[in-house]
């Protein structure tokens, strides 16, 4: 059984970011979105053009803090799963995160914007939180038949829906 990681979030966040769960470069390096072709950060550096992604020193924990201001939270929908490799085909036993507990933590949220097909299967759950629910492109190099500028199209809607562009 693997276990993934901690809700991103503080009492800023506004959207949040529901992947489904970790892939193994991310659960290895203990970092959202930590595979090199996932286009997660190159996505939101495009959104944020005029704040560049911090580098240096702890590079994930300052792009972790870079998100957090600007009101974006990051977290999947499931806490524990079984799978092989990385695809959201191969999740088996998965264990669903407890989303109302969350509220708690943010309580400036306003939307949740699931990260992809298999996350966005659990909106019903994430809908009953009385939030804006979406459904954004994959980010993973799984989803191939989106080009980026058609993925940063989609997912720049939803942040300037919720203020959350340059």
């Amino acid at each position: 059984m693997l276990t993934g990681l901690a809700p991103l979030v503080s009492q800023r966040t506004r959207l949040l970011i529901l992947g489904s769960f970790p892939g193994v470069a991310s659960l290895a390096a203990q970092q959202y979105y930590g595979h090199p072709q996932n286009q997660f950060w190159k996505i939101l550096q495009a959104i944020w053009p005029s704040s560049p992604i911090p580098s240096g020193g702890n590079s994930y924990q300052n792009r972790s803090a870079w998100l957090l201001d600007r009101g974006l939270g990051l977290w999947d929908v499931y806490a524990s799963c079984e799978r092989e490799g990385s695809l959201d085909s191969r999740i088996r036993q998965p264990m669903v995160n407890d989303f109302s507990a969350l509220l708690l933590q943010c309580p400036a949220l306003e939307a949740i914007a699931h990260n992809g097909a298999e996350s966005f299967k659990h909106s019903p759950h994430t809908a009953r939180l009385g939030l804006s629910v979406y459904k954004l492109p994959s980010t993973s190099p799984a989803n191939a038949s989106w080009s980026f500028e058609r993925k940063l199209a989609a997912w720049r809607d939803v942040f300037e829906k919720h203020r959350l562009t340059d």
